[in-house]
């Protein structure tokens, strides 16, 4: 079976480790500079009273005059969700992670070794620990495992067989799927407020109407694709970091620790000489939070001038004085040098060439950002009706 582990609202649980007594009163995760200010994920306290994520700041600091912004920490939340995977890969699972706080993995390797799939997620659970609250779900497909940790409670697993899967999705909320917040209204004011209601209707209808978007939903309320998890490969443990004695807002300082932590990650043995595909910087701010920006190279290259044209402009971003700045190798190319041809690369040569690419991709969107076109209805006058765009592995 497939499972799903959830951890709702990780970044701002993630913020609040160092800050505990927070976890307990109205507080929300405030908005990145220069992003649009709408609130995070929320305390249990701050719901209470009527502040929800997704909220416009003077919305929400007028419905709950005492809410406690947090600063974002999207570094430290970087750290502690990699701390999961792998007390997760510890244990024995081989994890997909879909974004921070989700991740999901095949109990197929691991049930005899625990003793079915209930004993897998309850070692799942305790793996990652009570003080994050997790809970899981699992089903023959990955959305309805989403769907079954959505719907349970924490430190609990809902396992979904394959045919409960039809009645178990019946009366859950549209808010599982993932649609524009113009949709749900759009579909609620037709009467859809369920995903039963949704998986209903007819699909080329649902395509009419809303588009690529809508086709995708409708055929998530009815279960979703069949697609395995692709465990992902061991992350590279490859961080050089500087700290200051006092913080450091001047440009020039900061690309010169940038340089000086370039030249120690590219010395570093452990790498043998791979160029890097996927690199993050960043940085521990005064006053508390931090900030940190993911670059995947267009070509793995361990050139630094490559990488340094790269990452270096990302410096400007940094919206504070600096305490700490970190350089991270996030994922390694497994190839060492490419060799250039001189004609047109023909065959195997090709081949490697585009699977490079792909990974690439992957290593840029996450897994499922590669998808292939898929006929589903060729003789629809509605083109959005003739084909779907589905992952591929």
């Amino acid at each position: 079976m497939i499972a799903c582990l959830l951890i709702p609202g990780f970044e701002l649980r993630a913020a609040l480790r160092s800050r505990p007594r927070l976890a307990v009163v109205p507080a929300a995760l405030a908005a990145e500079p220069g992003r649009e200010q709408l609130v995070g994920p929320v305390t249990a306290a701050a719901e209470a009273a009527g502040v929800v994520a997704g909220m416009r700041l003077g919305e929400a600091l007028a419905t709950c005059p005492e809410l406690v912004l947090v600063e974002p920490d999207p570094a430290g939340a970087e750290r502690e969700w990699e701390g999961v995977l792998r007390r997760l890969e510890d244990a024995g699972f081989g994890v997909e992670p879909v974004e921070p706080g989700v991740v999901v993995f095949e109990t197929r390797g691991v049930e005899r070794l625990y003793g079915g799939v209930e004993a897998a997620l309850s070692k799942a659970l305790a793996s990652v620990g009570p003080a994050w609250d997790p809970r899981a779900g699992a089903g023959q497909r990955r959305f309805v495992a989403l769907a079954a940790a959505s719907v349970a409670r924490p430190g609990q697993a809902v396992i979904v067989e394959g045919e409960e899967e039809r009645s178990f999705l019946e009366p859950l909320p549209l808010s599982l799927l993932p649609l524009d917040e113009g949709r749900y209204a759009e579909l609620e004011g037709l009467g859809v407020r369920t995903l039963g209601s949704l998986a209903a209707l007819p699909g080329g209808a649902v395509a009419e109407r809303l588009g690529q978007e809508g086709k995708r939903a409708w055929s998530l309320a009815r279960g979703g694709e069949r697609r395995r998890v692709r465990g992902r490969s061991p992350a590279a443990e490859l961080i050089e970091a500087l700290s200051f004695p006092e913080a450091v807002a001047n440009e020039l300082t900061l690309r010169r620790a940038f340089g000086a932590l370039l030249d120690r990650l590219l010395a570093r043995p452990e790498r043998a000489g791979r160029p890097f595909r996927k690199l993050a910087l960043a940085a521990r701010l005064v006053g508390g939070g931090s900030w940190r920006r993911t670059v995947t190279l267009r070509e793995a290259t361990g050139e630094r001038g490559r990488v340094r044209s790269a990452l270096g402009p990302k410096l400007v971003e940094i919206p504070a004085p600096v305490l700490e700045l970190r350089l991270e190798a996030v994922e390694l190319a497994e190839h060492t040098g490419q060799q250039l041809a001189l004609v047109a690369p023909e065959g195997e040569e090709a081949g490697s060439r585009l699977r490079e690419g792909l990974r690439q991709v992957r290593a840029s969107a996450g897994g499922g950002a590669v998808g292939g076109v898929v006929e589903v209805a060729p003789w629809s006058r509605i083109p959005e009706a003739r084909a779907l765009v589905l992952p591929r592995d």
